[in-house]
């Protein structure tokens, strides 16, 4: 896969992900606004996925292992900015990290980055595996 692809790959693992939620009654939307910040300045900020009442915010990243087998630590700090801006949203929402399956040594991408980083989730976020192959998702955190 080249770059010029995984926006494509990106768009259908959100279409993906949405299509599993709406399976279990949430009935989320593309590019869903909400606004955000650290302090009272509030900015837009575009959620990959979103529904409004009850208030979900949903962040998709479609990572992998590297070729190598390594994690892909560029990726892992993206994984990070979105626990930045669950860490924003000031009203009372569900948020919800969810991440592609990918399986390298027996351990889940997503099972390293709860080793790694779990000390940088905010209360509240869960986050879900999903499996592409399967169009299942399932819930690593909290268990």
């Amino acid at each position: 896969m080249t770059n010029s692809d995984n926006p494509a790959a990106g768009a259908q693992f959100e279409i993906d992900v949405a299509d599993f939620f709406r399976s279990h009654g949430l009935d989320l939307k593309r590019g869903f606004d909400a606004d955000i910040g650290v302090s009272n300045i509030r900015k837009s900020h575009k959620f990959d996925l979103g529904q409004s009442a009850p208030l979900v915010l949903v962040e998709c990243k479609r990572h992998t292992w590297t070729k190598g087998g390594n994690a892909p630590s560029a990726k892992m700090s993206v994984w990070n900015e979105a626990m930045l801006y669950f860490s924003a949203v000031h009203q009372k929402a569900r948020k919800i990290l969810v991440v592609l399956r990918s399986v390298r040594r027996g351990e889940t991408l997503g099972q390293y980055y709860l080793k790694r980083f779990q000390h940088l989730i905010p209360g509240g976020v869960e986050i879900w595996e999903f499996d592409s192959e399967t169009s299942q998702g399932v819930l690593i955190y909290p268990l």
